[in-house]
């Protein structure tokens, strides 16, 4: 079981990148989007059995298929924004643009060697959380939670929590959670233009 944590952080710590750019996307498209990119194939997601009908651990995905489903999951949301927050529009059209415009940029040639220094960065870290869970200094959770940056993947739970406001028809909730969910976006908008600033 350590073995296949281990794993599934080194998987994870790989595809950064992608996982990053991503954020502004549904939770498990940023996933599969990282884990597309760099390992594809990979079976230590368990987030994504819980979430979707998708059982990762038998099927190989590729980037195309992560790009036709991210296009899906924003018509998507931009339909929920019409039907909930019609007001926010524009504003969510313009995260949605700034979020693909620094993806690009991200990933471009130029932010090679930022993308691998950072990478490396967080090798070193989950290494050490490793170590200290091995050594019984911090808990699984505690790990998990460290290596997400201890952010405890806020913006994961909320597209959770407003789909399922959304299937309940819950209006007043699914608004309520739009709005959350585009000030997370702005903030990982902000998160992104820094590294690419560095």
């Amino acid at each position: 079981m350590k073995f296949r944590l281990l794993i599934m952080m080194l998987g994870l710590l790989l595809t950064m990148p992608g996982f990053t750019s991503a954020n502004v996307q549904t939770p498990n498209d940023s996933e599969k989007q990282a884990e597309k990119r760099t390992v594809p194939g990979s079976q230590d997601k368990e987030e994504d059995k819980e979430s979707e009908e998708c059982d990762c651990e038998k099927q190989k995905h590729s980037h195309k298929d992560w790009q036709a489903k991210m296009a899906e999951r924003e018509q998507k949301l931009l339909a929920w924004v019409d039907q909930y927050t019609p007001d926010k529009k524009a504003e969510w059209t313009k995260v949605l643009a700034e979020k693909k415009e620094l993806r690009t940029k991200w990933l471009s040639p130029e932010n090679a060697q930022k993308r691998e220094k950072w990478k490396q960065e967080k090798m070193a870290k989950i290494q050490e959380l490793k170590k200290q869970l091995d050594e019984g200094k911090i808990t699984k959770e505690e790990f998990v939670q460290k290596a997400h940056g201890g952010k405890a993947m806020g913006h994961w739970k909320t597209y959770h929590e407003l789909k399922a406001a959304v299937e309940a028809k819950n209006d007043k909730q699914a608004a309520v959670l739009l709005n959350k969910l585009l000030e997370q976006s702005k903030q990982h908008n902000e998160k992104i233009k820094a590294m690419v600033a560095e």
